[in-house]
């Protein structure tokens, strides 16, 4: 059982899609991530800020998944990060209505003594000069390093963000932020040269239409599961991200074949996430539930097929 560091938003989202919309719900990147990797047998904590304002319900839920939360920082009389969406028709775009960093902008974290010798450091979606301060506060480097970004970042902090990337082992983002990053129409290529930049595995999450995970010469493919009914998008990549290391974490086992299975897990959960609004899917999912969609994964894609 391994030890795996989370770091990233804890946070409030208001969220509206074409099946409706809600007020102020539990939120932020590193949430999804957290409640992800809750379903691995692993120890896990979780770096973060928050205000006051943040309900002490929403801090139980995250320790009764047996996450350490001794790392979220609470600041007196401060607001909580707050993003506000409107999805259009299709999922797959959205409109960002309001971004309220509120104590996010002064956010300089504080990894536990207990989690400094982490196994697997995952980086959410943050500002690359907070991601890089986590790595340095590290006693020694983990197993692995995974990273998610977002062409924010891209746009107004490139140089900063290449210098994390180049410490991390694996990152995972989205197709159009891959040919941004590279300036590569071509998936195989925009890998390539990420890897050229420092990581060793390079995840390219493509929606609804699965992820492709490479390494070297090595392309895997994973499917996402089609679904009767996708309520919410908003989180969907975060637990992947959290899916895909809370297997690293518990297995302990960083080789291709492995990950491979890792892109598995993450796919599977993500297919949960987006059922709900938030994270309330992700709240109350059994381990039953998981394991049973994990065989329809399995279906899917296991084929018999005789080669000359």
């Amino acid at each position: 059982m391994g030890k795996l560091l989370i770091v990233g938003t804890v946070a409030f989202d208001a969220i509206e899609t074409p099946f409706g919309k809600t007020d102020k719900i539990l939120g932020g990147a590193a949430t999804f991530i957290g409640l992800a990797a809750a379903q691995f047998s692993l120890e896990s904590a979780i770096v973060s800020i928050v205000g006051d304002d943040f309900p002490q319900s929403y801090l139980d839920l995250l320790k009764n998944k047996g996450i350490d939360i001794s790392g979220i920082e609470i600041v007196k009389n401060g607001k909580t990060f707050f993003w506000k969406g409107k999805y259009h028709n299709d999922l797959n775009s959205r409109d960002t209505l309001i971004t309220d960093l509120n104590v996010l902008a002064d956010f300089d974290p504080k990894v536990p003594a207990n989690f400094k010798d982490a196994d697997v450091l995952m980086l959410g979606n943050l500002h690359p000069s907070v991601q890089l301060s986590v790595i340095q506060q590290m006693e020694e480097k983990p197993k692995l390093i995974a990273l998610d970004t977002m062409n924010f970042w891209m746009n107004n902090t490139l140089a900063e963000l290449k210098e994390v990337i180049r410490h991390t082992d694996v990152i995972t983002i989205n197709d159009e932020e891959a040919r941004q990053l590279t300036n590569e129409y071509s998936l195989v290529k925009a890998a390539q040269k990420i890897q050229s930049m420092g990581p060793k595995y390079v995840v390219i999450k493509k929606g609804e239409h699965g992820a492709l995970l490479f390494h070297d010469d090595d392309v895997f493919f994973a499917p996402a599961l089609p679904l009767e009914e996708i309520f919410d998008p908003t989180g969907a990549g975060d637990t992947f991200a959290g899916g895909f290391v809370g297997h690293i974490a518990e297995t302990e086992n960083i080789s291709f074949h492995n990950l491979r299975n890792a892109v598995i897990h993450g796919s599977n959960l993500a297919s949960f996430c987006v059922e709900k609004f938030g994270t309330e899917r992700m709240q109350h999912l059994s381990k039953e539930e998981v394991s049973r969609r994990l065989n329809q994964f399995k279906q899917l894609t296991q084929f018999d097929i005789e080669l000359q």
